[in-house]
């Protein structure tokens, strides 16, 4: 064994995550909630935003089947403004339940919220986007589904992707270092901004505040529980195939060790407090629901228990299971189908 690899071990197996619920001794629920969510807030490395105006600036309104679609710029941080889409039900009165729809990672950045919406206003992204809908969503765009189903739906590009890329593959652990260079952090920067945009969609006089569901896939999946992690302005948590314990992660070949993508969602030194499942339970005891596929070569089948059973633990503890709906297909690798979707969207219907 060499030396490296002895090290990797060693702090492998002194991982306790000592600030989970159930372990630290913290035994007042909201008390704990506090604290973690301090411990995470403390290693995203970017300070907090909330004096920063969002100064929305909108680009007219197209029709679409049922809702309308308008483009929306806002600044998430005081250092860059940022370009959204924003579909809103169209012949019913609102305020109506709301979705922030957050885009995968998925090693393709020249669509970021196009993955998702159907980019109305760009026919050159259109081609991509219908060909993303198609490999991974069984050809449908979801915020376009969500929104004719009467849900606000806002979905903004993450940073390298869309409007504000595209970087290429290898330049992510170069921009990820430049963060970390500069004294800040690129996985932060996407949490705070994720936090600030539903916040945003919370202000919104056409959404009801009260019933703002975070969605994802992938990547997304990871930003939306994350997101409900760090603030209460998210009702509700639909997260497909993104949820593991890091142990399980942590083996050869898997992607959260290769850099690259892993930098997007790494925040250094919070693994020495609180694992993947300890943060999501922040939300508890929100409705939640997670998916993950049998198939799925990134997630381990032993890491999606494991981490399944640390939340089942904490809904528990709150007398709220019947609030987490988990699942795993075991016929689907990591997809987001339009069996998936359905069921996702039966379940909003119902916790919103």
């Amino acid at each position: 064994m060499s030396a490296p690899d002895g090290l990797y071990r060693a702090l492998k197996k002194e991982l306790d995550f000592p600030l989970a619920w159930g372990t630290s001794p913290i035994r007042d629920f909201e008390e704990w909630r506090h604290t973690a969510r301090a411990k995470v807030e403390e290693h995203l490395l970017v300070e907090r935003q909330d004096e920063t105006p969002y100064a929305p600036e909108y680009d007219g309104i197209s029709e679409g089947d049922g809702y309308e679609r308008e483009l929306v710029t806002l600044s998430l941080t005081r250092h860059e403004r940022v370009r959204g889409a924003l579909l809103t039900p169209r012949g019913r009165p609102g305020p109506f339940p709301a979705v922030l729809l957050l885009h995968d990672h998925g090693a393709r950045f020249d669509i970021g919220k196009e993955k998702f919406v159907r980019p109305w206003y760009d026919d050159d992204r259109l081609a991509s986007a219908r060909d993303w809908a198609g490999c991974h969503f069984s050809g449908r765009f979801v915020g376009d589904e969500l929104a004719r189903r009467g849900y606000v739906v806002l979905c903004l590009d993450a940073p390298g992707w869309g409007d504000r890329g595209p970087v290429a593959y290898e330049q992510q652990q170069a921009l990820a270092s430049t963060f970390y260079h500069l004294g800040s952090s690129l996985a932060g920067l996407m949490a705070r901004e994720d936090a600030r945009a539903a916040e945003f969609l919370a202000g919104l006089d056409r959404v009801d505040p009260r019933r703002i569901a975070a969605v994802g896939f992938s990547m997304g999946a990871y930003r939306a529980w994350q997101t409900a992690a760090l603030t209460d302005a998210v009702a509700a948590v639909a997260a497909v195939c993104w949820m593991s314990g890091l142990k399980q992660l942590t083996v050869p070949g898997n992607n959260i060790l290769r850099g690259q993508s892993a930098y997007y969602m790494l925040h250094p030194g919070l693994s020495r407090f609180l694992d993947f499942p300890d943060v999501a339970s922040i939300a508890a005891p929100r409705p939640m629901l997670l998916f993950d596929g049998g198939l799925d070569p990134l997630f381990p089948a032993d890491g999606v228990r494991a981490a399944h059973e640390r939340l089942r633990d904490v809904w528990r503890s709150r007398h709220a299971e019947e609030r987490l709906h988990l699942k795993s297909w075991p016929d689907l690798g990591h997809v987001f189908t339009d069996r998936m979707q359905d069921e996702v969207l039966t379940w909003l219907d119902r916790v919103l």
